[in-house]
């Protein structure tokens, strides 16, 4: 029998994962408060390739149309010497940008029980509810807590504590850039097309995303991630400014300088024309390091895991938001199966996504291998494709 409507859930991250999480349940008839650190949206989020879980909101739920959302290319080419196409494929693939997406969800949950400022620094729970503590001296407790709080999380520490976080031995170089001043000769190379790069031991991959819509307009940007080697240890700490040690990330403002100069120095030396262009005419690039980490657990209790959280692959397969967005939605599923048996409904639903976390993390960490280190990625191997599944799944 299904449980009464007025069950109360919390989300602590509202990124995408977790404002999919908060709509699915409030669709559920849970009552649902989005908890997110930051204070504001960051624009800084670079592209996004939709995969079917991702988008599934917007073609089952939503009234916007993704159209406003997205781009698209139904190509995959690469690029040799002076721009040289080596290799050309049909494949159709659509694109939108992490603040477009983010913010069409924010739309459709609303303002109201969105709660900007709250840092989750600890959670506790007993038989019938869990509570989070914040930063700002604040709680939130709910008969299910679900944490979509990113590569930091807190709910990691607590659902599956000593989750080990192994840097993979290379960074991401990421950036937009509009279409608009990009020369001619560029945008005419990369017209229709997600377009790679492969050079010994590094590669770059570039496609179009939508800006997000600003007085009823959006733009197109070219989207890029270029993976770079940097060996663990002094050259990483000394890359990041100090201890390397949990550091993830570096927003614009804290890359040195100088690291950007020699970036930049070698993308003109060593990249085709096109993707050194739209490297050099990046305002803002900004650094992912390349992590593999993967929760042993997703559930204790009633607080639960799901997205980064619990599963932050490598990018090559282009499918994080996707996961996320697959833990959401199957999390729903069980819940609603199940009549609204929590426990029954977290039991079903944990090694189901524990077994897609360990199959994406085994398939993007060869990808990684193949082009960071063995050198042996081939633009025409199908294994080297998109997809949260599979190749092209």
């Amino acid at each position: 029998m299904r449980e009464p409507k007025s069950r109360r859930a919390v989300v602590v991250g509202g990124s995408i994962g977790g404002l999919t999480t908060a709509l699915l349940l409030r669709d559920l008839g849970w009552d649902v408060d989005v908890f997110e650190r930051s204070t504001r949206d960051d624009a800084r989020g670079g592209g996004i390739v939709l995969q079917p879980d991702t988008i599934r909101w917007f073609t089952e739920r939503s009234t916007q149309t993704l159209e406003s959302l997205t781009t698209s290319t139904h190509l995959v080419q690469y690029l040799g010497i002076d721009n040289y196409v080596a290799h050309r494929e049909y494949a159709q693939w659509s694109y939108s940008s992490w603040a477009t997406l983010h913010s069409a969800l924010l739309r459709d949950f609303g303002a109201d029980r969105y709660r900007r400022g709250h840092r989750a620094v600890a959670v506790v729970q007993d038989a019938s509810t869990a509570t989070v503590e914040f930063d700002n001296g604040g709680f939130a407790t709910g008969d299910l807590v679900v944490f979509a709080d990113g590569v930091n999380s807190v709910g990691r520490q607590y659902v599956s504590p000593n989750t080990p976080i192994r840097y993979a031995g290379y960074i991401g170089w990421r950036g937009l850039v509009p279409e608009r001043v990009l020369s001619s000769e560029t945008s005419a190379v990369l017209e229709d097309s997600v377009t790679y790069a492969v050079v010994p031991d590094s590669h770059i991959v570039m496609y179009p995303v939508p800006s997000p819509i600003k007085d009823g307009r959006t733009e197109r940007l070219m989207n890029f991630v270029w993976y770079r080697n940097v060996p663990a240890g002094r050259q990483l700490d000394q890359f990041l400014g100090g201890a390397s040690d949990g550091i993830l990330s570096l927003h614009p403002d804290q890359v040195p300088h100088i690291e950007v100069e020699r970036m930049q120095a070698d993308a003109g030396r060593d990249l085709p024309p096109a993707a050194a262009e739209i490297v050099l005419r990046c305002d803002t690039p900004y650094v992912q390091v390349v992590s593999d980490i993967r929760a042993a657990q997703m559930v204790r209790g009633r607080v639960a895991i799901l997205g980064d959280a619990a599963c932050a692959a490598r990018p090559h397969a282009a499918a994080g938001t996707a996961k996320a967005a697959a833990d959401a939605w199957n999390l729903a599923t069980e819940i609603e199966k199940t009549g609204g048996d929590l426990e029954q409904a977290l039991q079903v639903w944990e090694p189901i996504q524990l077994a897609l976390s360990a199959q994406l993390e085994s398939r993007v960490q060869a990808m990684g291998e193949r082009s960071q280190f063995d050198n042996s990625w081939r633009p025409a191997d199908p294994e080297l494709r998109f997809g949260l599944y599979g190749p092209g799944i």
